[in-house]
């Protein structure tokens, strides 16, 4: 089995041609009848060897931690980081393989951002919140930094959204630090700049989908890992202010609303033709459904028909995702469809 980024490689390599590649492109979206930029490709195990070499990488990973935590705090992080930094040299760097790729580059990011963060918890100094905060921030900032140094070297599509969310970490712990830990509201203030936050990660995510609109290149994969990360940070805070999280009764206000933003992020989940939105929004969709049907007395059934309401949606769009998408992209301004990921017979044949 051959994925899209073994495709662009074998023609970078000189294997086979340019046109080849677009005449194999095109044959399999006829055969599935599904453009290719709507499949929405993405790199993940190849064979279950990479499921046997992330298994192995995770069980190193976990011992170097333990270690280094037993000899002194902070050397654990340290430890993983540079076990994930050295497998990736040979798993990531020569062989290629996508899946321990992710998690060794998590694995190194989060090591980075753990090490100082186990070192403040034994230091003492929970009482100066400010300063907690600052230090956190900075452990933030260095995940940043080593996760932009990791994508110079291995250059992993996932890199990207994950310095995202290192600095859009940090952001709200420097915010957290300059209003004081005490004196922080997380729904006046947190949520907020979370949902800012995912709001420009989703615009930086289109800036990566509009340079590669037939989703040829890595560029559409780092869009793809940018998009799923933007996608929590917005439908969260909006179903929080809708009350859907507070954990009390959904009336049929609550719930119309919440099925009418649903809606909306469906339109612009066809119109980018990129699903994570509806994938986000989806558990707070399944509530907010269930608690209606309960509040008609259907008690009992609640979960089985929001299931089979929301699942016969769901299948019904994806199996006619490439038609839906067409019309809704059609009704857009002739400059916005100009920078969307390209539509229908464009699609399939680019």
């Amino acid at each position: 089995m051959y994925s899209e980024q073994d495709l662009r490689d074998a023609v970078a390599a000189g294997a086979i041609t340019n046109e080849a590649a677009t005449a194999l492109r095109a044959h399999v979206a006829d055969i599935r009848k599904m453009p290719v930029t709507d499949e929405e490709n993405f790199r993940l195990i190849n064979s279950f060897n990479d499921i046997f070499v992330t298994i192995a990488a995770v069980l190193l990973l976990v011992a170097m931690a333990g270690i280094g935590t037993a000899i002194v705090p902070g050397l654990g992080g340290l430890l993983v980081a540079a076990a994930a930094w050295g497998m990736s040299e040979f798993f990531t760097r020569q062989r290629r393989m996508a899946l321990p790729s992710i998690v060794l580059l998590l694995a190194f990011v989060g090591g980075v951002v753990a090490a100082p963060i186990e070192i403040l918890s034994q230091t003492g100094l929970d009482e100066n919140e400010r300063l907690v905060a600052a230090l956190i921030a900075a452990s933030f900032v260095a995940g940043a930094i080593a996760a932009w140094v990791h994508w110079k070297r291995f250059m992993v599509p996932i890199t990207v959204a994950a310095i995202c969310a290192t600095a859009a970490a940090a952001f709200v712990a420097l915010a957290v630090t300059a209003i004081g830990p005490t004196a922080v509201d997380a729904e006046a203030i947190v949520l907020p700049l979370v949902f800012a936050l995912g709001i420009a990660i989703f615009a930086f995510a289109m800036r990566w989908d509009i340079s590669d609109r037939a989703r040829q290149t890595r560029r559409s994969d780092v869009a793809f890992w940018l998009h799923l990360l933007a996608a929590p940070m917005i439908a969260h805070p909006l179903f929080h202010w809708l009350g859907i999280t507070d954990g009390g009764v959904v009336g049929p206000g609550a719930a119309v609303l919440v099925l009418a933003v649903y809606v909306l992020f469906g339109l612009v989940a066809l119109a980018v033709d990129r699903r994570a939105l509806l994938v986000s929004a989806l558990a707070y969709v399944l509530f907010a459904l269930g608690g209606l049907f309960e509040q008609y007395g259907m008690v009992e059934l609640s979960v089985a028909l929001t299931a089979l309401v929301i699942g016969t949606a769901l299948l019904m769009l994806s199996a006619f995702w490439p038609t839906i998408r067409a019309g809704v992209v059609e009704k857009l301004p002739g400059n916005w469809q100009d920078r969307l990921p390209l539509v229908g017979p464009l699609a399939a044949a680019a």
